[in-house]
């Protein structure tokens, strides 16, 4: 159906005022900090004290950047695991994904590995293994469709790995080994470099060059069998084409980064609820809001106290807390 020229209007508005918005959480992303003093960088300290220069080039712009790629995926990844299984309460770590990264960072640490990408590596491996475990267990039910096997699949698999996370916990050094297990598990962008970001970003931008190339079968997805075989499409495959690559995203991002939560789940419906549910639109949205998302959360992480937070524990209380205000509003359909 045509759009009016007011709805055009009124999109194009929401558009420049995301870019708009955008660009100002940047340039406060940027300057936000506790050097030389705790608030706002005078941005004409960067010709004169070399510090700050350091600071802003060589430490915040690397973790901004991180921070972006972090969002983007796992919003991307979430709205399309809430099309594919037409329910909007599930996130990226449905599979045990973002379990099986933990678990496979955690025995990194246990064994004794001193590199982060030896860690971020057998993160990736776990989170790869998991998803693989979930689509085997599917197939092996023998009973329901082939949504409901793998949300039981996903159920099993993340609940394995999260007891055999809970198992390195209790075998781990409580001095040494466990601290940086838990300080992994509740997500930090603190040791953000090039490198690293390097390391998570083939796949994680191949996943959501992916996801943005493929929105409109994605939102064919979210009907039923009869309507996406009508299209032409074979829904068994095409579900699981887009599970597996914006699986293999978020598993590269948790590598990155650790197990941040709540992203995933809360911001595919701001999208929706700015540029309706078709995914042609919700996708790019959701890519753009998770981005800005987990930059300002990691903002306040870093710079809000004089310690820093956990970047996990910033977006589960701010993600929470606007997950409620949209069950509240109504916002939120529980049912197909």
């Amino acid at each position: 159906m045509p759009r009016s020229p007011d709805d055009l209007r009124a999109r194009s508005g929401k558009v420049l005022l995301l870019a708009l918005a955008g660009l100002a959480l940047l340039a406060f992303c940027l300057l936000a900090g506790r050097y030389p003093r705790p608030g706002l960088l005078d941005p004409r300290l960067l010709s004169s004290d070399a510090t700050a220069r350091a600071i802003v080039l060589g430490s915040r712009l690397p973790r901004l950047a991180a921070a972006l790629l972090l969002g983007a995926v796992m919003a991307a990844a979430g709205n399309a695991f809430q099309m594919v299984f037409g329910n909007p309460l599930v996130e990226p770590g449905f599979l045990g994904v973002s379990q099986g990264a933990a678990l496979g960072a955690a025995l990194a640490l246990v064994a004794g590995a001193r590199s982060e990408f030896v860690v971020a590596g057998s993160a990736f491996g776990f989170a790869l293994a998991a998803l693989a475990a979930a689509a085997l267990l599917a197939r092996a039910f023998p009973f329901g469709g082939w949504v409901l096997r793998l949300v039981l699949a996903g159920f099993a698999v993340s609940a394995f790995m999260s007891a055999g996370l809970a198992l390195v916990k209790y075998a781990a050094d409580p001095l040494r080994e466990l601290p940086d297990i838990v300080y992994w598990t509740m997500g930090s962008l603190s040791g953000a470099s090039w490198r690293r970001l390097g390391f998570a970003a083939i796949p994680a931008l191949g996943s959501t060059a992916f996801l943005v190339a493929y929105r409109w079968r994605v939102t064919a997805l979210s009907a039923d069998e009869a309507v996406v075989r009508s299209l032409g499409a074979r829904p068994a495959l095409s579900r699981a084409l887009v599970l597996a690559i914006a699986s293999a995203g978020v598993a590269a991002a948790v590598a990155m980064a650790g197990a941040v939560s709540w992203i995933g789940l809360v911001v595919p419906h701001a999208a929706r609820l700015m540029f309706g549910a078709d995914a042609r639109r919700s996708m790019p949205a959701s890519i753009a809001l998770g981005a800005y998302f987990a930059a300002l959360c990691d903002t306040i992480a870093r710079a809000a106290f004089p310690g820093e937070l956990p970047l996990g524990a910033v977006t589960a209380v701010i993600g929470s807390a606007a997950f409620v205000a949209l069950l509240a509003r109504g916002k939120v359909p529980v049912a197909r």
